[in-house]
C-alpha cells in the first residue's frame, strides 16, 4: 500500500513539474522507483535517477535537448568517418537493484563493447556491460550528483556539457577524473567537442555536421 501511495504522490507532483525544474524526493524504496519508471514510460523526456533512496526527476529545457542532439550527431559522424563501431542507446535507464542505483543519461554509446550488445533488445547490467560513454547535459541541473551512480554502475567515460563547454571524465579507482581526451573515440577531445558545440549553437546541426566531417577528413 505504501508503494502505491508514494507512486501516486510522485505522479501528481510530476504532472505540475515546470519545464526546467527538478524534483528531489528522499527515502524512496526501490519498488516505488521501479513502479514510477513504469508509470513514466510514456514521458521519455523526463530524466529519473535513483541513489540509495534519493529520487531525482528532471524536466529538461528545450536547449538541453538541442545540445544533446548536437553531441549525438557529432559522435555518429565521427564513428562513420573513422569506421569505429557504435551502438547508440539514447536515454536508456541503467539500474542495478543490488547497488540501489539507477540513472538515465541524456545520451549513451557502446564503442568497444558495441559487438556485445548489437541486436540485443533487453540489456541487464547484471550480465551485460554498461555503455562505454554516457553524456550529461547540465543546462537544467548539475549532473555531479549522478556521477557516483555512473561510477557504481561501471560506466568508464562521462561527458559533461554545460551548453558552452564539454568536459570528458574517465573512471579511475571508482571516481571520475577530468581529462582532455576520451578513451574510446580516439582523436575526439573535449576541446573539439566544445568547438563544434559552439558551431552548432550558431549555425545549426546540418552546417555543423558538414564542417565537422570536413575537419575529420583533413585530420583533427
Amino acid at each position: 500500500m505504501r508503494s502505491m501511495t508514494r507512486s501516486t504522490d510522485f505522479l501528481a507532483a510530476i504532472a505540475h513539474l515546470p519545464v526546467g525544474a527538478t524534483l528531489v524526493v528522499p527515502d524512496v524504496d526501490w519498488e516505488s522507483y521501479e513502479e514510477l519508471l513504469d508509470n513514466l514510460s510514456d514521458r521519455p523526456a523526463l530524466r529519473v535517477s535513483y541513489d540509495t533512496g534519493r529520487l531525482e526527476i528532471v524536466s529538461p529545457l528545450p536547449k538541453h535537448e538541442s545540445y544533446k542532439e548536437i553531441l549525438a550527431c557529432l559522435v555518429r559522424a565521427f564513428a562513420e568517418e573513422t569506421d569505429a563501431p557504435l551502438e547508440a542507446l539514447g536515454s536508456t535507464t541503467w539500474k542495478r537493484r543490488k547497488l540501489l542505483k539507477g540513472a538515465e543519461p541524456d545520451g549513451c554509446f557502446y564503442v568497444a563493447n558495441a559487438s556485445r550488445i548489437t541486436g540485443k533488445e533487453d540489456l541487464d547490467l547484471n550480465v551485460d556491460p554498461p555503455p562505454d560513454i554516457a553524456i550529461e547535459i547540465d543546462t537544467t541541473t548539475s549532473s555531479l550528483s549522478k556521477f557516483p551512480i555512473y561510477a557504481a554502475l561501471g560506466v568508464p567515460e562521462m561527458w559533461r556539457c554545460d551548453g558552452k563547454t564539454v568536459q570528458i571524465h574517465l573512471l579511475k579507482d571508482g571516481a571520475y577524473v577530468k581529462t582532455e581526451a576520451g578513451g574510446f573515440l580516439v582523436g575526439l577531445t573535449g576541446a573539439i567537442l566544445t568547438e563544434f558545440l559552439g558551431v552548432g549553437r550558431a549555425q545549426g546541426q546540418t552546417a555543423t555536421l558538414k564542417l565537422f566531417r570536413k575537419r575529420i577528413r583533413s585530420g583533427l
